[in-house]
Parts: C-alpha cells; sequence; structure tokens
C-alpha cells in the first residue's frame, strides 16, 4: 500500500487484529510504516546486492513523520552505497563491550573452568583492574597495559604477570566472540602483546623449597602437637591434612577436598576427581595413611575427610595452625613445599619416571613408550609405601601412625 505518510494519516490506521501490515511512503521510495497488533514503527528498505535489507527507525510518537523521514534518507543513503545499518549497529555494540562483560561471557562460555579459577579471574579485575572494568575493551591500549604491568609490579611482580595473562585470555576470547556480519573480528588487536614486545613480563624464579631432610623430625614432632581443646576443635583435622599432603604430593584444593565417596577403605585407594589436568587421580594408600583414614572415617562429622570447625563443608583456613607448627619446629613451609618434599623423596628412592609422573598425575605429553604403558594403581602401592616408610623413618615414628587413635 503506497500514499505519502502524514502524521494524520498513520494515527487514522487501526492496530492489525494479527500478523502485520506494510505501508510504503508514496514520495520517498523506501520509507515505510509497519503496523503491528501492538504498535507502529517507522522502517527504511531497499536492497543491498540483490537482497532486500528491512532496518528500523523507531515507534510513531517518538519519533514526529518528519523526523522519522530525514532518518530514513540518512539510512537509505548509506544503504545505497552498500553499507547494512544493522551490521554498523552491531559492531558498535561489539565495540562498546566491556571488559566486565567480557568476563561475564567468557565463564560464560568457559563451563570447566574451576571454582578457584574463576576466583582468581574475579579478584583480578575487583582488585588490579577495578577502574577497568566498565571501560570498553576498545578503550584500553597498550600503554594503558604496560604502566599498570608495571604499578601492580610494584607491590608483587608475580601478580602483575598473572593478572596480564588473565587480561590477555579475555583480549583472546573476545577477539573470537564478538563479530560483525562479516564475520570478522571486531577486536583486532591485544594490547598485552606489548609486555611480550618490549620483554617486560616480570621473570619470576619457580620456588623450589622443600622441608629438608633434617628437619622432618622435629616439623613431624610440631605436627603432633596440634591438639584439640575447648578454644580449637578442629586442629587436629588440620595435622592429618598436613599429613596427607606430605604422604600422597596433592595438591592444597585437592587434598581439602577430598569426601569420603574419594575413599575406598576397602580397597586402599583414594581419587581426586577435579584435578589440575582434568584427569582422575587414583593413588593407593601406603599402611601410614590407610591408619590415619581409619580413625577420621571413625569420627567423620560429613562428607568431608578435612571437614570445617562447624562441619558445614571443608577446611579452609590453615594459618594458625601452620604459624603453630613453623613456631615449634623452626621449619618455614607452605603446602606446596610438602608436594615438593614427596617428590624429592620419590625422585631420591630412584622410582621410575613413569610411575613417578603417575604418582603426581603428571602428564606425559610427547613421550611415545609412556603411550604403550598402562599404569594399573596397584603397580603403584609398591612405590607409595616405600616413599611412606623413608618419610616416617626419617622422621622417627612408625610406618604406621596407630598412636593417634589413642
Amino acid at each position: 500500500m503506497s500514499q505519502k505518510l502524514t502524521k494524520s494519516f498513520i494515527d487514522s490506521i487501526p492496530l492489525a487484529a494479527s500478523g502485520q501490515t506494510f505501508y510504503r511512503d508514496s514520495e520517498l521510495k523506501g520509507f515505510g510504516l509497519r503496523v503491528g497488533t501492538t504498535g507502529k514503527v517507522y522502517i527504511a528498505e531497499t536492497k543491498i546486492n540483490g537482497k532486500v535489507v528491512r532496518t528500523t527507525i523507531g515507534k510513531h510518537g517518538v519519533f514526529t513523520t518528519e523526523q522519522a523521514r530525514l532518518r530514513a534518507r540518512e539510512l537509505l543513503l548509506m544503504m545505497a552505497q552498500g553499507t547494512n545499518p544493522s551490521d554498523v549497529k552491531k559492531e558498535a555494540n561489539a565495540r562498546g563491550i566491556t571488559l566486565e562483560q567480557t568476563l561475564a561471557d567468557f565463564l560464560g562460555a568457559r563451563k570447566a573452568l574451576k571454582p578457584r579459577t574463576i576466583h582468581d579471574y574475579q579478584k583480578c579485575l575487583d582488585v588490579y583492574l577495578v577502574d577497568w572494568k566498565k571501560k570498553p575493551l576498545h578503550d584500553i591500549t597498550k600503554d594503558m597495559v604496560a604502566k599498570r604491568h608495571a604499578k601492580i609490579g610494584e607491590r608483587s611482580q608475580a601478580q602483575a604477570n598473572l593478572t596480564m595473562r588473565y587480561l590477555r585470555a579475555l583480549f583472546n576470547f573476545a577477539a573470537g566472540q564478538y563479530e560483525n556480519s562479516k564475520g570478522e573480528s571486531v577486536i583486532s588487536d591485544n594490547p598485552v602483546k606489548r609486555l611480550s614486545q618490549t620483554r617486560a613480563w616480570y621473570r619470576i624464579e619457580r620456588r623450589q623449597t622443600i622441608i629438608k631432610t633434617h628437619d622432618l623430625a622435629p616439623w613431624y614432632q610440631a605436627v603432633m602437637n596440634i591438639k584439640n581443646d575447648t578454644k580449637g576443635k578442629n586442629r587436629e583435622t588440620i595435622r592429618d591434612y598436613l599429613l596427607l599432603v606430605l604422604f600422597t604430593g596433592l595438591r592444597k584444593e585437592e587434598a581439602a577436598c577430598l569426601t569420603w565417596d574419594n575413599i575406598d577403605l576397602r580397597a586402599k585407594t583414594l581419587t581426586v576427581l577435579e584435578t589440575k589436568n582434568h584427569s582422575d587421580h587414583t593413588l593407593p594408600l601406603p599402611d601410614f595413611l590407610y591408619e590415619l583414614l581409619v580413625h577420621r572415617k571413625a569420627s567423620a562429622v560429613n562428607q568431608f575427610v578435612f571437614p570445617s570447625a562447624n562441619g558445614n563443608g571443608r577446611i579452609t583456613d590453615l594459618t594458625r595452625q601452620m604459624n603453630k607448627v613453623i613456631l615449634d619446629s623452626s621449619v618455614t613451609f607452605t603446602i606446596h613445599d610438602l608436594r615438593r618434599t614427596f617428590i624429592t623423596v620419590a625422585e631420591s628412592l630412584d622410582i621410575s619416571a613413569y610411575a613417578l609422573k603417575r604418582l603426581l598425575n603428571h602428564k606425559m605429553n610427547g613421550d611415545v613408550t609412556a603411550g604403550y604403558i598402562v599404569s594399573d594403581v596397584e603397580r603403584l602401592r609398591e612405590p607409595m609405601q616405600r616413599i611412606a616408610v623413608h618419610l616416617a623413618n626419617t622422621m622417627g615414628i612408625p610406618a604406621t601412625p596407630r598412636q593417634l587413635a589413642i
């Protein structure tokens, strides 16, 4: 239907009973009105590369007829030059994506991320990049990245590197996620590349600390001095946790998250389901740990092997009791030092490289021979027992902690 679109004419048009009705302006080809069941909307339409393209201008009442006609002229000229207004709008919206929205989309797409990783990403934005959260990605420049990296580095070089690695990952995600109608990325460059181009990344030496052989006995005695009392009814849980980490080499969160469903006392095994390399990790229990876990099972209060003090959830804060061990033994250590100590002891016992990697749940990428070896958990029982006996002897204790049940 073609007629000059005027306010009086448009006001006289009834809403559609169902569907949509189109009215085309007789004076400006391509300018029109779409009438639906709930409203009247101005449109502009023409062909681009032989295909009809229709774009919305706005509602009648919000736009006057003359305002809509002027806007239609602009859009029709743009389309005559081969540009789709919808593409322009889509690209503008994509270019306006903020860092905060990018993180939300990133976390939504990466459903397999562990809670700890999610926490670390959010912490980097909330603590180190909080003033950038509302900024569009396009407003974050290479100079900004270089200056912020240096500023964070004044406090912690490791944290500066970590924050920028996370920011780099978000930009890489955005480059693949946000595109224009032609399938081209609207994020053309990753500003974090400046750190590589200028070799500005901080060189962080990997920690190599362990509990030395001559320190194991005093460390163990200090750990065993951790006793429950009226002020702390969960101290012995932390004691047992520290011993389990030392005797298995598990990572901090892997051990803390163990549940009784992960423990098979009949088969004398434990299994970690949420591991760093995303593969289940089953270990045989040496006698020492078997006796420890039997004792813990008898007084279990919830599903966690190492429950929190109030019985809700698992242990989280070990700081006070670890500091007490450090004070009593004069042996400074971290949880990961216990893992490194386990590894060092295993290597000193000439345990095979294949068994050692399996004990630590390290992937053997590129090792052709390893691909032909089926590593059954029972094949690890003997090396696990050897490590446990060596640790127990070094610390001056029997191979099993039966005294814990007394």
